[in-house]
C-alpha cells in the first residue's frame, strides 16, 4: 500500500508554530507500507515557524492579510509532481490545515471558527481519486 501522510503527523517539525502533530496511531497504521511524508508549506519554501494561513473566499491568506495563494498552490503542485505516476492508495492528512484539511478548514478570520471545506492538497488528491482520511478516522 502506498500512503501519503502529512509530515507533521509523523513527527516532522513543519507546523506553522515550528512544532509537529506526531500521532502514534498514524505511525502504527502506516508501519510496513510505502509511506510518503508531505508538507506543501515546506515544499514551497516556507519556514517553520511561519505566519498562520487560512482560506478566505477560496484564497490562502496569512494572518497579516498577505495573499500567499500562489505560493501555497505551487507547493501543492510540486508535492503532487513529486508523487510521480505510481498510484496512491490512501492519504492521511492533518485536520483543518489550509493545505491538508479533509473535512473542514478555518474560515479565514483567524477566530478559530471552522467551516466545511478542504485544504488545497486534500482537494487536489481528492480530484485524483485518492482516498482521504484524517488521523481519527483510521
Amino acid at each position: 500500500m502506498r500512503i501519503v501522510v502529512s509530515a507533521c503527523l509523523l513527527g516532522e517539525n513543519c507546523k506553522y508554530s515550528g512544532g509537529n502533530n506526531l500521532n502514534q496511531a498514524v505511525v502504527d497504521f502506516v508501519r510496513g507500507h510505502e509511506v510518503i511524508p508531505v508538507c506543501p508549506e515546506r515544499r514551497c519554501g516556507m519556514p517553520a515557524p511561519r505566519p498562520r494561513v487560512e482560506i478566505l473566499h477560496g484564497r490562502l491568506i496569512d494572518e497579516f492579510g498577505k495573499d500567499v495563494d500562489a505560493l501555497y498552490r505551487r507547493g501543492v503542485a510540486d508535492t503532487i509532481a513529486d508523487l510521480g505516476d505510481k498510484p496512491i492508495d490512501l492519504a492521511i492528512l492533518q485536520p483543518r490545515s489550509p493545505t491538508c484539511g479533509v473535512h473542514e478548514v478555518y474560515d479565514g478570520t483567524f477566530s478559530g471558527r471552522r467551516v466545511p471545506g478542504q485544504g488545497a492538497l486534500a482537494e487536489a488528491l481528492g480530484k485524483m481519486g485518492v482516498a482521504l482520511k484524517e488521523q481519527d478516522e483510521l
